[in-house]
């Protein structure tokens, strides 16, 4: 399989970036995107790097949030047949803050209503075609972390602690083992490469690819995160946009080769 990071927020050769992530994967003939950005970026930098959108196979949203979703209109004005697969747990209601203060920070309003035909939810493990597969969390008190960060759901009770049950691992099959991708990875990453595992307890976790989270922690906390990830034995980490630059510093000290920093047009393969 073959990834290559459209939008990140570290720019690259004269190609901009911008806060959030879109990645374009090649895996057995299937085209694949994940997630769109924080806006039409992606269609630009897509075009620099000669992918072609039209030719998408399927597109999947890894959480709802404006950063991987605000391009998604533009997504289906460009391409006319690609299913977009979400989670269950998407709606348009994650906001940030605390308090009274809640922004909204989820899907572009409208999008899910507009473009329902075109949107497939699922739930629990699913597979989208041979080696693909969408795994929701399988963590118990993922609300805590929610609470932690101040993101809130809006719902007909009120305002909960997200619990992201929006958020999905995109996990490839491939012979060296398994490839998790997780663009934020809000429910933590030890907790994801735990919970791929154990859904395939006859396969070996490889690697994982997407954001942490992690840039707004201390030293401490990245430190004790480095370990949690060292424990699980995984062998590569390809790590950008919400992760920062000091906690990747400090993740490379603690974690050496097995953590990699992307940008914009990076290529990965296995």
């Amino acid at each position: 399989m073959k990834a290559t990071v459209i939008v990140d927020n570290i720019k690259n050769d004269g190609i901009p970036g911008e806060w959030g992530l879109s990645i374009y994967i090649e895996y057995n003939g299937k085209k694949i995107l994940l997630d769109t950005g924080a806006s039409n970026l992606f269609v630009k930098n897509a075009r620099k790097l000669n992918i072609s959108l039209k030719d998408i196979d399927l597109a999947v949203l890894s959480h709802a949030h404006y950063d991987h979703a605000n391009g998604m209109r533009d997504f289906f004005e460009i391409n006319d047949k690609a299913l977009f697969y979400l989670q269950d747990g998407c709606a348009e209601n994650c906001y940030a803050g605390k308090w009274i203060f809640h922004k909204y920070i989820g899907i572009p309003k409208g999008v899910l209503a507009t473009y329902k035909n075109r949107i497939v939810y699922t739930s629990g493990d699913y597979e989208i075609s041979d080696g693909i597969s969408l795994i929701p969390h399988k963590t118990a008190g993922l609300e805590n972390i929610g609470k932690r960060e101040g993101m809130y759901q809006r719902t007909t009770d009120g305002w909960v602690p997200d619990n992201f049950s929006h958020e999905q691992s995109l996990v490839f099959d491939t012979p060296e083992g398994l490839v998790i991708f997780n663009s934020c990875s809000h429910g933590g990453v030890a907790n994801i490469i735990n919970e791929v595992a154990k859904t395939y307890p006859q396969k070996k976790v490889l690697a994982l690819i997407g954001g942490f989270h992690i840039f707004n922690k201390p030293e401490s906390k990245v430190r004790e995160f480095a370990k949690d990830i060292k424990n699980t034995g995984i062998k590569y980490l390809y790590t950008g946009h919400c992760t920062g630059k000091k906690s990747f510093k400090i993740l490379k000290e603690e974690l050496g080769d097995i953590v990699r920093q992307f940008k914009v047009g990076l290529v990965m393969e296995f």
